[in-house]
């Protein structure tokens, strides 16, 4: 039977909660859907920044989601521009990927919320949101000689402007929170501006149940399989 040291879900809003095991999160990585759905993101992003958002009007799927928008929301979609349009479709893309829950191995029942947690994973969530320079130079500084974190996952993450590491929790500093913060000391990023005008460091993700959308096997840096899956 293949060990699960973290849950999964395979819609934030609705899926229950199940184990996630190697082949779940190889399954989920590889999917042709999950690809699609970030790369569309990246590409519609780019077209927006260029001023090219017309090429994209006519998508199939794009058309699609207004249909249903404009069926919940009737007027006040209807009055949206098209390029206000196509963020609410990107945002939506984003949010209707699977994802990971890397800080809980089992809840008490199949809900994600903070109350049921049974058993943490001893993994947390190190996210850099829009970083100036390309992500990968954030996962080289993890393979310098003497880092103090056990990095287990790193990957872009769907904007393709951030980054994701999931490293062993270490009690010795701290919980979540302050393992972040000094995990982001470590990297060189406190204090350091995104693109967007806000810290690179983003501290949402000190809860334990905190999401990770699923990146495409391709966004991929590095995996350590065995503890990754493995206490």
């Amino acid at each position: 039977m293949e060990q699960a040291r973290f849950t999964f879900q395979e819609n934030q809003f609705f899926a229950e909660v199940q184990p996630c095991t190697p082949s779940v999160f190889n399954q989920t990585i590889d999917s042709p859907d999950v690809a699609r759905k970030i790369n569309t993101r990246r590409a519609v992003d780019a077209a927006i920044r260029e001023g090219k958002p017309e090429k994209w009007l006519e998508d199939y799927y794009f058309r699609q989601f207004c249909k249903r928008q404009e069926a919940k929301q009737g007027e006040k979609f209807s009055q949206l521009t098209p390029v206000q349009k196509l963020l609410q479709w990107t945002a939506a893309l984003k949010q209707s990927q699977p994802c990971f829950i890397f800080g809980v191995q089992e809840f008490e029942g199949t809900r994600r919320k903070q109350a049921e947690i049974r058993h943490l994973s001893g993994l947390f969530m190190f996210d850099g949101d829009h970083l100036p320079f390309d992500p990968i130079e954030i996962y080289r500084r993890t393979q310098a000689a003497g880092f103090p974190w056990r990095v287990r996952l790193a990957h872009k993450t769907s904007s393709g402007e951030g980054i994701r590491l999931v490293c062993e929790w270490r009690l010795e500093v701290g919980n979540i929170a302050d393992c972040q913060i000094q995990l982001s000391r470590d990297l060189g990023l406190m204090g350091v501006m995104g693109t967007t005008g806000k810290p690179v460091s983003d501290d949402s993700c000190i809860d334990a149940c905190r999401i990770s959308y699923a990146p495409q096997r391709k966004d991929i840096y590095y995996i350590d399989e065995t503890q990754l899956f493995n206490f």
